[in-house]
């Protein structure tokens, strides 16, 4: 039996560490991880165009309900960081993105995480099926 590969989306964008993200050390503060992987899903949503604007557009919101992250390695004032932001593809209405992030200048992986996003309509309540924009969207991207 052959078994067929499923087809992932990913996008890869880089983050440059600022003074304000450190602490007196010189070290990434924990929570800012979690504003990379929002950067990592703007940069994943202006590639495949399926950016929150969008989202909103079509008369819907999208709330994080869980975030995970495990912290491999520091990140430094002055270090760049690549983040790789895979979209995982469900029947569910929901969102599900992992990340890996890496520091540039040595590939090394700094950590890595997953967040989960849930849809809303304009009345903010929960969809239980698929929004058609959003199946239109997958099935563009060859995901269904």
């Amino acid at each position: 039996m052959i078994k067929l590969k499923k087809k992932n989306l990913s996008c890869r964008s880089k983050i440059f560490v600022r003074f304000s993200e450190v602490d007196s050390l010189g070290i990434v503060w924990h929570g800012n991880y979690i504003k990379y992987f929002e950067d990592g899903r703007e940069a994943f949503g202006k590639q495949f165009q399926f950016t929150y604007w969008d989202v909103f557009e079509k008369g819907y919101i999208t709330p994080i309900v869980k975030t995970l992250c495990e912290y491999k390695k520091p990140l430094m004032y002055g270090d760049t960081a690549i983040i790789e932001t895979t979209f995982v593809d469900m029947a569910a209405a929901k969102l599900i993105f992992e990340y890996k992030m890496y520091r540039e200048c040595n590939d090394e992986l700094i950590a890595t995480g997953s967040t989960t996003q849930i849809f809303l309509d304009s009345n903010k309540q929960l969809m239980l099926t698929v929004p058609p924009f959003f199946e239109k969207w997958k099935k563009k991207n060859g995901l269904r």
